[in-house]
């Protein structure tokens, strides 16, 4: 396996961070995001399964990094790919994954983005708080999933 098209630098810095107001309005999301009652645990499982479809390595690096500083298991973590033969997720962390799956692949269906019994098992496990920081999550991370991979963020990076 060539290791070819791997880069080691980005083609540019991060817009976020290149852009002074716009990472401050992005913290303030987190932080409202992290205030709105689900556990991190979901919130980074959240967000590394949104990692792991749209193949952003540095953020995929990034999710195992801060799942593990919220007490996730390698076992878990590994699991998360296939959450759904995996025996190790609660039906709270399973409703959240699957309302992650369906946001983040919009354009792989017809119809409803996100269908309604994936919607209604979310709601049945979540408030509409909590709810939105779960939608905030999932749509961070895809914001975050475009910026790294068009400009080749390398795994690893930090930049916050």
């Amino acid at each position: 396996m060539s290791n070819a098209n791997i880069t080691t630098t980005a083609r540019m810095k991060n817009p976020a961070m290149v852009l002074p107001d716009a990472m401050k309005g992005i913290q303030n999301i987190y932080k409202a995001m992290y205030q709105g009652g689900v556990a991190p645990q979901i919130l980074e499982l959240v967000h590394l399964r949104a990692s792991q479809i749209n193949g952003c390595s540095a953020c995929m690096f990034a999710g195992v990094e801060g799942a593990k500083k919220h007490g996730e298991t390698d076992e878990r973590l590994h699991a998360v790919a296939a959450w759904r033969e995996a025996p190790f997720f609660s039906d709270e962390e399973r409703a959240a994954l699957a309302l992650t799956e369906a946001a983040t692949r919009i354009a792989d269906r017809s119809g409803k983005a996100v269908p309604d019994a994936i919607w209604d098992e979310a709601a049945d496990h979540f408030n509409e708080e909590k709810l939105s920081a779960i939608i905030l999550m999932i749509s961070l991370t895809n914001f975050f999933n475009r910026l790294n991979t068009t400009i080749e963020e390398p795994a690893g990076t930090s930049w916050n």
